[in-house]
């Protein structure tokens, strides 16, 4: 008889692969029937993630997978057993089957009455965040998103992940993040697989995702599974709605700058769908009529055109039992136009992803789903002035492959595997200029570069024993630029120890590799920042990350946790002090490299359920970085480091009208560069006097603290046609004049010689209130 000792593989790692195998066929070996088949939202066909399917008078588990999809084994009796199908916000549902073979049960689970009305897709419950093997890990839900109040009442889900202990905002206002001491380059954002290079609009103060068209969001700080891979930091994997397979259905929203409206419906009822969703601003409407009532104003100064819009489209069609088709694309685009008959500028940038995916079921134990995907980010500056004109851009286009393969043998492993491979075309600063009139006035730069990118990954989900479960995972990565190939190995763990069944230890570590770098010489990411590949000069950035933490169920209605993390992050790409990064086709001179390490401390409770809902987070971290050419070699803190950050979200139900939601936040100041001096030279023959700054150190100074509070309202109504409500907020409640940049005021005497210099500091947005109406039918 084959025998399978879990403590020896634990206590053994030179065995882990043999007990891996054997596992494998010790538990193929046993006499039982698997269950699969997929859980949905009765109302609209919806796939529900995270799901809960158990045999508890068997103690035998499992969840939905990204995709709805579940396997169950279960030992071959005589009797019958109960299943239990759960989730969070919707009615618990109970199956008795007679199993005598593999069964194939799709389930619906209807929205219950007894919490919000929305029918909200939460992804993870408690019990399955403190027994799994994943750490690290945030998540936000589409009913938590649109509860928080927002900058001009916009709802943003990269924003209302800035709330999560670990991940920081680069300045007001801003969607960019910084997670763990990480930069704005080192997170991986997917919509439906495909990547999304600059996820923001109007200079980072939106997000590209509109929420009526986002179905789930998670966000990856560490323990990364080993089928992510090119970044760093963290992965962002945002999921859009399927479309209502049910029946037509209708959501929408207007707002103090923008508009939206999202179409669902069936293509056929039960088997296809569709959803089409779209939001734009409309403040260029307003500065049009401005401008035209203005137009014989000669003291009038033009107002420019600017306005972003955003289109989500979907549909997927059910082929048969076993295979489905799903076709989803964005399309997000930002537009700044100025014109005065005389000198004219546009500016414009955004992204284009289209993702074909096929999900096939082989058999109870064993799911695929291939992608196919493209993506497109780039800029675009146009400036004529008469008859002279320049044209500026940068771009980076992809196309990938992947396929992912889930196996589940039985209940105690559960395998992954697959591949991908990337072929990328970069356009750096491409410039192109000259006279409408005059074509031998002419000229042209910039630089092209084709790389490809390939991954390959095997993890296996491990229970050794009842306390004990251990996720090993391998991914290997790729890179190949012209005649220079890069390639490493990354090896990701985690393991969970179970205290209880409503406390577990857990501890990770996992080795990122990131190929491509990007280029900007601010803080923060904005429209003009190019991505770069790594080359024969140009290593890839690697890091390794450590992490170990306490995971605590208190009751049934708050989770705590508690973790800590240690990051070294190896060849990091900066710039020399005065790099020429314009139209520069020799940008590499201008890079630097060196080290970086982050650690800290992040501590989060929360609460989903009843009439108060909310979390509270705290994390301590220190970040550095260290490059020879900079600051003498000494170590310095990037400009995101932030010792102390704080924040605290509630959301309270007055009544089933009424519902109120407040969001405070607290962290430190931005590490800056501020002058420690100035000497003053005399200019040539008596000129005007020369102000020479004097900088030692890089980041040697702290902004003053940030901190807000933002309060919302929403006023429910359900007509008889559907449902409807009124958000109010106001952003930055007690105006607080946070600073978002500091510069110094020169002062003189009777002859213009500086005779000292005040610091001053602009704030960008005092209390802003603002209404949004919002319906759905």
């Amino acid at each position: 008889m084959l025998y399978f000792h879990p403590m020896k593989c634990f206590l053994s790692p030179a065995f882990l692969l043999l007990c891996w195998l054997l596992g494998s066929i010790s538990g193929m070996a046993q006499q039982s029937v698997t269950l699969s088949g997929y859980v949905k939202v009765a109302e609209s066909g919806e796939s529900l993630i995270g799901a809960t399917v158990a045999a508890p008078q068997l103690g035998l588990g499992t969840y939905t997978n990204a995709y709805g999809f579940y396997t169950l084994n279960l030992p071959l009796l005589t009797d019958s057993i109960r299943v239990q199908y759960r989730y969070v916000g919707f009615e618990k549902k109970d199956t008795l089957l007679l199993l005598s073979r593999d069964t194939k049960l799709n389930i619906e689970l209807r929205s219950s009455e007894l919490t919000l009305e929305e029918v909200e897709i939460v992804a993870n419950s408690y019990a399955e965040q403190v027994n799994s093997t994943e750490m690290s890990v945030s998540r936000i839900s589409m009913g938590e998103a649109k509860m928080l109040p927002a900058l001009f009442g916009e709802v943003d889900i990269i924003k209302s992940l800035q709330l999560k202990p670990g991940v920081s905002a680069g300045s007001e206002g801003s969607s960019g993040i910084f997670v763990r001491g990480g930069g704005p380059d080192q997170n991986l954002v997917l919509l439906d697989g495909s990547t999304v290079y600059n996820p923001s609009h109007l200079f980072g103060f939106f997000s590209t995702f509109n929420s009526d068209a986002v179905k789930d969001v998670k966000l990856h700080k560490g323990g990364f599974p080993a089928e992510y891979g090119g970044r760093l930091s963290s992965v962002i994997d945002v999921k859009m709605n399927e479309g209502n397979k049910k029946k037509f259905a209708a959501t929408g929203g207007l707002g103090l700058i923008a508009s939206r409206l999202t179409l669902e419906g069936p293509l056929k009822k039960d088997k296809a769908s569709f959803m089409l969703s779209g939001r734009r601003t409309y403040v260029d409407i307003f500065t049009r009529l401005i401008n035209k009532a203005n137009e014989d104003n000669p003291d009038f100064d033009l107002i420019p055109d600017y306005f972003f819009y955003d289109l989500n489209a979907k549909t997927n069609y059910e082929l048969g039992e076993n295979d489905q088709l799903f076709l989803s694309g964005y399309l997000g685009r930002d537009q700044f136009n100025f014109d005065d008959g005389q000198f004219n500028f546009q500016f414009f940038w955004g992204n284009s992803n289209v993702n074909f995916r096929w999900n096939h079921i082989f058999g109870p134990r064993m799911f695929m789903n291939t992608t196919t995907s493209f993506s497109d980010y780039r800029y675009e500056i146009a400036n004529r002035f008469d008859v002279f004109s320049f044209r500026l851009g940068s771009q980076i286009r992809d196309y990938s492959l992947r396929a992912d393969v889930a196996y589940l043998p039985n209940n105690r492993h559960s395998i992954r595997f697959g591949a991908q491979g990337i072929y990328h075309r970069f356009i750096v600063g491409r410039l192109q200029g000259g006279a409408a009139d005059d074509t031998t006035f002419s000229f042209s730069g910039g630089s092209t570069f084709y790389a490809s990118e390939l991954g390959a990954y095997l993890s296996d989900d491990i229970e050794l024993n009842k306390r004990t479960r251990v996720h090993l995972g391998l991914r290997w990565s790729g890179f190949n630029h012209k005649n220079t190939f890069y390639q490493g190995l990354e090896p990701r763990f985690s393991i969970r120890y179970s205290l209880g069944e409503n406390m577990s230890l857990k501890a990770s570590y996992a080795r990122m590799q990131q190929y491509l770098h990007l280029v900007s010489s601010s803080g923060a990411a904005l429209p003009t920042d190019v991505w770069y590949p790594s080359t024969a000069g140009v290593r890839p950035q690697r890091s390794d990350q450590l992490a170990a933490g306490l995971n605590l169920m208190l009751g049934k209605s708050f989770l705590l946790s508690n973790e800590v993390y240690y990051k070294w992050l190896k060849r990091q790409i900066d710039f020399k002090d005065g790099a020429n990064l314009f139209v520069n086709n020799e940008l590499e001179t201008e890079f630097v490299f060196g080290d970086g390490w982050s650690y800290g401390n992040e501590l989060y409770l929360e609460k989903k359920d009843g009439r108060l809902r909310g979390w509270l987070g705290y994390t301590l971290s220190w970040s550095w970085r260290r490059f020879d050419a900079i600051s003498e070699g000494r170590k310095f803190p990037p400009r995101n480091d932030k010792r102390h950050d704080i924040s605290l979200v509630l959301m309270y139900d007055l009544n089933a009208r009424l519902s109120l939601s407040m969001a405070w936040e607290y962290r430190s100041g931005n590490a800056i560069s501020l002058p420690k001096g100035r000497f003053v030279m005399l200019g040539p023959e008596g000129g005007v006097p020369v102000v020479v700054p004097i900088f030692t150190e890089r980041n040697g100074f702290r902004m003053p603290p940030y901190h807000k509070m933002d309060v919302g309202l929403v006023w429910k109504f359900f007509p008889k046609w559907g449902k409807s409500d009124l958000t109010f907020s106001v952003y930055n409640a007690y105006n607080r004049r946070n600073p978002y940049f500091i510069f110094f005021e020169t002062k003189t005497d009777e002859n213009e010689v500086p005779i000292a210099f005040q610091a001053r500091q602009v704030a960008l947005f005092p209390a802003i209130p603002s209404i949004t109406y919002n319906f759905r039918f």
